[in-house]
């Protein structure tokens, strides 16, 4: 079974956020070239991680109001949350043993 990467919107960011379950974020845009090439490294981790972790993705062209509530400057940044605590930020491409070290300290 393919894991999914869920799509964050402005009426289920919050509520997906406050989960017990960690939520790794990708703040994109579809114009963005580190943010295509990132998503299959996000897309292995999703699957690497199904039922462990949260791959979700907020495409800021569309909410840029939630973006600027969590000082997104660039793209791609990815922030990770548990119950609602944001737990880091990574800004900019990055590896997928960066990925994978960041989501470490919440899995």
């Amino acid at each position: 079974m393919e894991a999914e990467i869920f799509t964050l919107t402005g009426e289920n960011f919050k509520t997906t956020i406050n989960q017990e379950t960690p939520v790794l974020v990708d703040f994109w845009a579809a114009w963005c070239g580190p943010c295509r090439m990132i998503a299959p490294i996000l897309e292995s981790v999703a699957r690497e991680y199904d039922g462990k972790l949260i791959v979700a993705k907020l495409n800021v062209d569309d909410y840029g109001d939630i973006a600027a509530e969590y000082g997104i400057m660039s793209i791609p940044t990815l922030l990770l949350f548990k119950n609602g605590n944001l737990l880091g930020k990574l800004m900019g491409f990055q590896s997928r043993e960066n990925v994978l070290n960041f989501i470490k300290r919440a899995v």
